[in-house]
Formats: C-alpha cells, sequence, structure tokens
C-alpha cells in the first residue's frame, strides 16, 4: 500500500484468486487475535464457511496478517513489511516502520480495493469481523475507520469476545450492574483509548467522537459471546485497571457494553448473540449456529471440524 505518509507491505490470505472475483458477492475480512496467526483463522473460516448454506465460490476470505517487530527477523521478512510494537496494531495505532501507517489504514485500503466494482461486479456485501485481540480491531475499526462506503454494498461487522470495548463517556458497569461514572483517581486512564476516547491514536486524532458514536449506532453490528468465556483469570485476559473496569471477564464486558450501548441509543439496531457452550475459542465461535450466521447471513447444514484441531483458539 502506498499512501501520504508512506508505503508498506501486509501479507494476507484469501480464498479465492484474483482471477475468480467477477462471482465474489461477499467478502469476509476476518482479523487474527494476539498470536499473530492468520493462517490459522483462515483455516477457521473456511471450515465455518464449509458449513454453512451457501455457494462457496461467491464468498471470498480475506484475512490480514498484522506483524509485531519481533517477526521481523524470526522469519526474515523484507524490510518494506508493515510491522507494529506487539499488539498495537489492536487499537489502531500507526506501525513502527517501514512507515507510520494504522492497521485502519490497511483495512481502508483493502475495502478501496473493493470498491472497484469492475474487479467485484458482484459485490453485494462486505464483513469485517475478527475475534478477541481481532474483534478489539474490528470494533475500534468500525468507529473510528473510514468504512466501506461502495455504493450498492452493505457492511457489517462482527465482534467476537474481545477483551475491551471503546466507552464514549466515563459511565462504566459495577458490580452491582448499575452505571456510574469511573473512578479515575484510582484508575487515572480508563477514559484513555483504547477504552475510552481520550487520547485518540493518529488515525483518529482529529475527528469528533461523537460523530463516531452516532455513525456506529447507525452500523450493521453483530457481538458474539462465548457463555463459557468467563475466566476472569484468563491468560490472554487484558487485566488492566481501564478493561477490569468494564466487568470481570470477557462475557461480562460484552453483556455491559450491548446494555451501555441500548441505554444510550434506545433504537439501537445492532445485535448480541451468545453462543452456549463455547469459552475463548475463535474456531468454536466462528464456527458456531450464531458464527455461520452472523459471517454469511446463512445457517450452518453441517457439523464443523473439532475446534480443537481446526484453527484459531485465541
Amino acid at each position: 500500500m502506498v499512501t501520504s505518509r508512506g508505503a508498506g507491505t501486509v501479507p494476507f490470505y484469501r480464498s479465492i484468486e484474483e482471477r475468480d472475483a467477477a462471482n465474489v458477492s461477499r467478502i469476509v475480512i476476518l482479523l487474527h487475535g494476539r498470536l499473530r496467526d492468520a493462517d490459522a483463522y483462515l483455516l477457521s473460516a473456511q471450515h465455518a464457511l464449509a458449513a454453512a448454506s451457501t455457494d462457496p465460490a461467491h464468498t471470498l476470505l480475506l484475512v490480514p496478517q498484522f506483524l509485531a517487530t519481533a517477526d521481523m527477523a524470526a522469519h526474515g521478512l523484507s524490510a518494506d513489511t508493515l510491522h507494529w510494537e506487539w499488539t498495537s496494531w489492536m487499537g489502531g495505532d500507526d506501525a513502527l516502520g517501514p512507515a507510520p501507517l494504522s492497521s485502519f489504514d490497511v483495512l481502508d485500503a483493502f475495502i478501496a480495493q473493493f470498491a472497484d466494482l469492475a474487479r467485484y461486479p458482484a459485490l453485494r456485501d462486505v464483513v469485517i469481523a475478527g475475534h478477541s485481540g481481532g474483534a478489539q480491531v474490528a470494533h475500534r475499526y468500525a468507529i473510528a475507520g473510514a468504512g466501506c462506503h461502495v455504493p450498492g454494498v452493505r457492511c457489517r461487522y462482527v465482534i467476537a469476545n474481545p477483551s475491551s470495548y471503546v466507552y464514549f463517556d466515563s459511565m462504566r458497569p459495577y458490580a452491582d450492574g448499575v452505571l456510574r461514572p469511573a473512578n479515575t483517581t484510582a484508575c487515572p486512564g480508563v477514559d484513555d483509548w483504547k477504552y475510552g476516547v481520550l487520547r485518540a491514536p493518529r488515525y483518529a486524532k482529529a475527528a469528533s467522537f461523537d460523530a463516531f458514536e452516532t455513525r456506529y449506532a447507525a452500523s450493521d453490528v453483530i457481538y458474539l459471546l462465548g457463555q463459557q468465556d468467563c475466566d476472569p483469570h484468563h491468560d490472554a485476559l487484558d487485566r488492566s485497571c481501564a478493561a477490569a473496569a468494564q466487568g470481570p471477564h470477557r462475557l461480562a464486558r460484552g453483556r455491559s457494553y450491548f446494555s451501555y450501548l441500548k441505554a444510550r441509543h434506545p433504537g439501537l439496531g445492532h445485535r448480541c448473540w451468545e453462543v452456549a457452550g463455547v469459552g475463548h475459542n475463535g474456531a468454536a465461535m466462528l464456527g458456531s449456529h450464531e458464527g455461520v450466521r452472523a459471517l454469511f447471513d446463512t445457517q450452518r447444514i453441517a457439523n464443523v471440524v473439532d475446534s480443537s484441531t481446526a484453527g484459531a483458539t485465541d
């Protein structure tokens, strides 16, 4: 990708070659988690697609690979590969090199390609989805990103089991379930990005979060929550002060955030679907009835491969 802020490359996996793009009516951009295992996420998405009641020839699965600085030498990557400070890509921060580009800039670049209806004449739906760390990207891009403004194309965001969400004011859920102002003395960063709207990254700094919130509330958003993703000591759970202010674990945080948005926007069209029997497991979430429906607008008609051997877990 080439921008006014510089250039860089992002590896990605895709399920359909460019020569077959003319038949694609739906593009699913799936975002990996903190393990940066884009290949495992592609496998999970392929299993989910195979289980869905839809023709896979019309769906392009695309999984960008966000990389950490440590990956550069470890995998012998070329100097033009974009890389971030560990998980800073989750919040839309700029890459450390070779150019200061946000993970949100990367999504903008992918969507700009899809806007070329000469290449994708049948395109009708774009889905931006993620699990865990990838859900953090999808959620925050849905709020602050440029989005997919392609005539005749619908855009949906699928946000599965993230560790945290963006709150638009200082209200947070307390143990009794009531929303009250956060204790900024005990937790001074509770309202800072990526948990709130203060100190936003360069990509979103010049914009109005009031406008962002209005647009986000009007967007097509599905939250997927694993009913067993309720371990307050999970090794990948964000247990920072600002994250803990949103609830003790991912399930509680997701339920509280959905309630928070409904209180602020009584006509909210977002949907929140809970997946029974599933914890923090990306393959199981994506391959569930709820996951297949969220990704592909269709029911699951076949069983998916055992999630313990088929794709993403984080």
